[in-house]
């Protein structure tokens, strides 16, 4: 612990030497960016919107001072040349199909926040992939362990199941909704108890090799592929891998926007499997057979059935009318209404997690929690809708990029005021100049290096930008570039088909990532792999860029690798010697190869090599 908070006062006076972003004690905030090639530069922050910033003409630097503001965490980016950019000196960002943001974090001087990083024990990050016969194909989700849960083998866990909103990926809820180290706290002061927490990704149908067309609605309710998946597919994975208690009354779900929507309908409609519902600014179907209707079997069922909203989000109008609904029906519902954290945030979606954790799988602090719920708040006819010219508005139709086709790959970028983009890439020798349509959208074709994984960005007017259609970032310490990465790939897990996974742990106090391979057949001692990050890379890079989990899976899958733990510490420690014989240790360093897809090709033969 003492090395994770040397490391973060490191990071933070790195921040602090170079500006990005300063707070200040009394809660306003200065925000820096170098560009010397900006005509206009704005910042855009969740507690003030867009605000112009000014250029110092004797250092170059753009900057504006902005609050105050509570302290909290807000996403933001700057708006340079009518262009969104992530903050290249920010290493915490926003995980997201579309918009790119970086994250500040305000501290507060009275105190630690709930989702502060504290001297408590900490639990264990792991990243799970698995076949979903459902969807056919590879879907991926993150499970949050609690502290203690490798320590003792005996133990069993009940389990939280929280999704993320519209075009929020697996990771949200950990890297900005901090539901880890939340719940870390929580229980350091015995006020929750020890759980699973699992974060499955709303959009599992963008994760196909051959995914639906752009224009296909992300969800349908009832029978549609998340839900299938995940009662199908997703809990019989979890209740087979970790220690689980596998039933209705050591379950929960709930979810942030179109996440609680699709908590609130699969619990609702499973009510044999979940017994802990949890909705955060959101609302779901009123026609969901024999549970309106059967208030008190309903209610009988449900420990707790909790709903939290802001009165200033722009589903308020939808979710109070829900809360009537479940009032006029008989269906109690314990409600929480906010004023003051901008609507439709993060920063309700943390503070909702304070409020329900410390209620889950705690059946008197439910009841409590049940036997004080309030009314709906009566309506006033001024309440904010959500209309399909609001989703349309929100989630207007997405440029696709990249996208792979017989000829190549076409990279897209929509930025109507530019006046040149460009292609950057490390595997090109030089910038592709794209072409502008009349609808303001830039295109390049790249007919080589179809099946190759490498990092890309555009250059629009001078500014590096990540590709804003593309999920996929490249977690660099700097500005992190997108990274392409064809889903027919024999290595991409699109492609695989219905092969064992390994899985990933990240090691958050030593900043170190560990991978175990599938271990098919007769026990064999693994071998073991070093992977040294690069300058710059995190240690997500050789997972998240590298593949390095994706193509062990298919090799060793195909018999093709020794079984191995691959892991990005130094195993300078790990014993040899002649009782071992067996024994191999097998380093591989990034800095050694000038691009990723060398990386891959190296790593490739450094698996294969294992069975000669």
């Amino acid at each position: 612990m003492k090395n994770l908070l040397s490391s973060l006062t490191a990071l933070l006076c790195a921040s602090a030497a170079s500006a990005q972003p300063l707070c200040h004690g009394d809660g306003t905030v200065t925000f820096n960016y170098k560009n010397d090639s900006a005509k206009t530069v704005m910042v855009d922050v969740q507690f003030a919107g867009r605000k112009a910033m000014q250029r110092d003409a004797a250092t170059g630097l753009w900057s504006v001072t902005l609050g105050p503001a509570a302290p909290d965490i807000y996403p933001y980016c700057f708006i340079v040349d009518g262009v969104s950019v992530m903050d290249p000196e920010n290493p915490q960002y926003f995980p997201n199909e579309g918009f790119k943001n970086s994250l500040l974090e305000m501290k507060s001087k009275d105190g630690p926040l709930p989702h502060d990083i504290q001297n408590v024990p900490h639990g264990r990050i792991e990243y799970i992939h698995y076949y979903s016969k459902s969807l056919g194909g590879t879907n991926q989700a993150v499970v949050c362990l609690p502290p203690g849960y490798m320590e003792n083998r005996q133990k069993r866990y009940p389990v939280f199941y929280l999704i993320s909103g519209t075009t929020d990926t697996e990771e949200v809820y950990y890297k900005v909704g901090r539901v880890n180290y939340i719940l870390d706290n929580l229980l350091a002061r015995h006020e929750a108890r020890e759980m699973i927490v699992v974060l499955p990704y709303g959009n599992p149908t963008k994760l196909l090799a051959t995914p639906p067309a752009p224009s296909a609605p992300q969800t349908r309710f009832g029978g549609d592929p998340f839900s299938r998946d995940l009662i199908d597919d997703l809990l019989p994975y979890i209740d087979n891998s970790y220690r689980t208690i596998a039933d209705r009354d050591h379950r929960a779900i709930g979810g942030f926007s179109r996440g609680g929507n699709q908590a609130l309908f699969n619990g609702l409609s499973n009510l044999d499997k979940f017994s802990y519902l949890c909705s955060y600014s959101s609302f779901t179907s009123t026609d969901i057979p024999q549970v309106y209707d059967q208030a008190q079997e309903t209610n009988s069922k449900l420990h707790l059935f909790w709903l939290g909203v802001g009165t200033d989000d722009f589903l308020y109008g939808n979710a109070r009318d829900y809360m009537q609904f479940l009032d006029d029906k008989g269906i109690r519902s314990v409600k929480e209404l906010t004023t003051d954290k901008f609507g439709h945030t993060w920063m309700n979606a943390r503070y909702f997690l304070t409020k329900t954790l410390p209620l889950l799988f705690d059946e008197h602090a439910s009841a409590e929690a049940m036997a004080s719920a309030q009314p709906a708040p009566a309506a006033t006819g001024r309440e904010q809708q959500f209309t399909p010219t609001v989703m349309a508005r929100l989630f207007p139709r997405p440029v696709v990029s990249p996208e792979y086709g017989e000829k190549g790959i076409t990279f897209r970028m929509k930025a109507p005021q530019a006046r040149r983009v460009e292609l950057e890439s490390e595997i090109l020798p030089y910038n592709i100049s794209m072409v502008r349509d009349s609808d303001g959208v830039w295109e390049a074709l790249v007919t080589d290096f179809l099946f190759e994984t490498f990092r890309y960005c555009f250059v629009v007017d001078g500014t590096r930008v990540a590709d804003p259609s593309n999920m996929y970032l490249s977690p660099d310490a700097g500005f992190k570039y997108s990274i392409a990465d064809n889903p027919k790939s024999p290595f991409n897990f699109a492609s695989q088909g219905d092969i064992p996974h390994g899985r990933i742990g990240y090691d958050l106090e030593r900043q170190e990532a560990w991978y175990m391979s599938p271990m098919p057949g007769t026990p064999t001692m693994p071998v073991f792999i070093q992977l040294v990050p690069g300058e710059g890379d995190t240690m997500e890079s050789w997972f998240k860029v590298g593949g390095a989990n994706a193509i062990a899976d298919r090799l060793v899958a195909d018999g093709n690798a020794k079984p191995c733990i691959i892991t990005t510490s130094n195993l300078d420690f790990m014993p040899r010697g002649p009782q071992r014989p067996d024994f191999k240790v097998l380093t591989l360093r990034a800095d050694d190869y000038s691009n990723w897809s060398q990386r891959r090709h190296a790593l490739f033969k450094l698996l294969v090599s294992t069975t000669k």
